[in-house]
C-alpha cells in the first residue's frame, strides 16, 4: 500500500505533521493518514528535535510509504515546525494532522471532492473547513464527541465569507480539521507565530485564515478525531504559565486590527473569546493576583463596552467586573438574556453530544 505512479508525484494535498515525544500515538496518526481513500498526497513528517522513539517510527512507516517525507531539525516548538512544512510542501492544498491525533478514512477524500465541487468559484476556495471528533477520556476509555459547532455554520450559500459563520470564530480553533489553498497562504504571507513550545499558536493562524479567505466551504461532518486535554491537565499547564491566553488574544486582536475587521459579528466573536479565556485562567490561578489583573485591564480597554455588554455569552458578573476594572458605570444588565443563552447552550449540548455527555461537561466546569 502507499505506492503512486508516476502520474501522481506531485501531490494535491500536503499533510503536515509537526512531531514532538509523540510516540505513544504516533503510530496511529501515521496509519490513519496512510490509510486514507484519497492518495494523492505527500506526508511530511517534521521532527522537532523530539528525545522519545518518534523519529523511528517516522522512519518505519517511511520505508513502507514512498509518501512520507521525514525532515529531522532541532527542536524549535510548534509555529516553527508547521512553517518549515510550509515552506516545503508542494501540494496545492495543505492539511495540517497534531501527532497525538488521527483522521477518519475518508477525511481527505471528503475535503478535495468539497473542494472539487466549487472548483471554478470566483474568487476561488481559500479554505475548506470541517467539523470534528473531540476525543475524552472517561474511566479508561476514550470516546468521541461531536464538536460543539456542528450544526450551527448555515451560511446562506457556499462558498461564504467567515462574518456569514461567526460560529467558526467562537470555539476551538481546530485548524486542523481543514484544507487550505497553499497558493493563498503564500500570497497572503500567512504563517504560524513561532513561539517556544506550542504556545497556543493555532490562535492567530485561525485569525489569519478565516479573516482573509475571500471563499470558505463548509462541510458539516467531524472528520478529524482530535484527542482533548483532561481538565486536570489543561489547569495544571495553565497555571504553569497563566498569561499565554491573553498573549494569544492579544495576536488575534492585533490582526484584526491591522486587517481593518469591522464587522461586528466577528467583534463578538473576539469578545466571547476574551472572556472565555480569562475565566479558564480564573479557574486556574484565580484572578485576584495584581499581574493578572494587569493583563485583564490591558485586554478589556481594547474590547468595546457596547459589544461587551451586548455579548450574550459573557455573565453578568463579568460584565459588572468589566465596567469595575475600567472605571465605567455599572452597566445595565438583562440576566434574562444570559439564562436563555445558558439554556440554549445546554439544549444544543444535549442533541449533540446527548444528556450524560452534557452533564459531565458542566461537573467538569465546576
Amino acid at each position: 500500500m502507499g505506492q503512486v505512479s508516476q502520474q501522481e508525484r506531485q501531490p494535491l494535498v500536503s499533510v503536515i505533521m509537526p512531531i514532538f515525544n509523540a510516540m505513544p500515538y504516533l503510530d496511529q496518526a501515521l496509519s490513519s493518514v496512510r490509510e486514507q481513500t484519497y492518495q494523492n498526497l505527500e506526508v511530511l513528517c517534521l521532527n522537532d528535535g523530539s528525545t522519545d522513539d518518534s523519529l523511528s517510527c517516522m522512519e518505519r512507516h517511511a520505508e513502507q510509504d514512498v509518501r512520507i517525507v521525514v525532515v529531522d531539525k532541532e527542536n524549535e516548538g510548534y509555529g516553527a515546525t508547521c512553517n518549515k512544512g510550509l515552506s516545503i510542501a508542494r501540494g496545492e492544498w495543505v492539511f495540517f494532522l497534531e501527532p497525538d491525533d488521527w483522521i477518519e478514512k475518508t477525511c481527505v477524500s471528503t475535503l478535495v471532492d468539497a473542494a472539487r465541487i466549487y472548483a471554478g468559484s470566483v474568487p476561488p476556495v481559500d479554505v475548506v473547513k470541517a467539523g470534528y471528533w473531540r476525543v475524552v477520556c472517561h474511566e479508561g476509555k476514550e470516546i468521541k464527541e461531536r464538536c460543539n459547532f456542528l450544526g450551527r455554520i448555515k451560511p446562506s450559500a457556499q462558498p461564504f465569507t467567515v462574518e456569514r459563520a461567526p460560529h467558526l470564530l467562537r470555539h476551538h480553533p481546530s485548524i486542523w480539521s481543514a484544507l487550505y489553498r497553499r497558493k493563498f497562504l503564500n500570497e497572503m504571507n500567512i504563517r504560524f507565530k513561532e513561539i517556544p513550545g506550542a504556545g497556543w499558536a493555532d490562535n492567530p493562524f485561525l485569525i489569519e485564515t478565516l479573516c482573509q479567505a475571500k471563499a470558505i466551504v463548509y462541510v458539516d461532518k467531524p472528520l478529524y478525531c482530535y484527542r482533548a486535554e483532561a481538565p486536570d491537565e489543561a489547569k495544571a499547564a495553565l497555571a504553569r504559565n497563566p498569561f499565554i491566553p491573553f498573549e494569544r488574544w492579544h495576536d488575534m486582536m492585533d490582526i484584526l486590527e491591522r486587517l481593518g475587521i469591522k464587522k461586528k459579528a466577528i467583534l463578538y466573536a473576539q469578545v466571547a473569546r476574551g472572556f472565555l479565556y480569562k475565566n479558564q485562567v480564573a479557574s486556574a490561578v484565580g484572578i485576584d493576583q495584581p499581574e493578572i489583573k494587569d493583563e485583564l485591564i490591558r485586554m478589556f480597554k481594547r474590547m468595546d463596552p457596547e459589544l461587551v455588554y451586548k455579548e450574550r455569552s459573557v455573565s453578568p458578573e463579568d460584565k459588572l467586573l468589566f465596567a469595575q476594572l475600567l472605571d465605567l458605570p455599572a452597566p445595565k444588565i438583562d440576566k434574562g438574556a444570559y439564562k436563555k443563552y445558558l439554556l440554549s447552550e445546554g439544549l444544543y449540548s444535549m442533541r449533540n453530544i446527548g444528556v450524560a455527555n452534557t452533564v459531565k461537561k458542566v461537573f467538569n466546569r465546576s
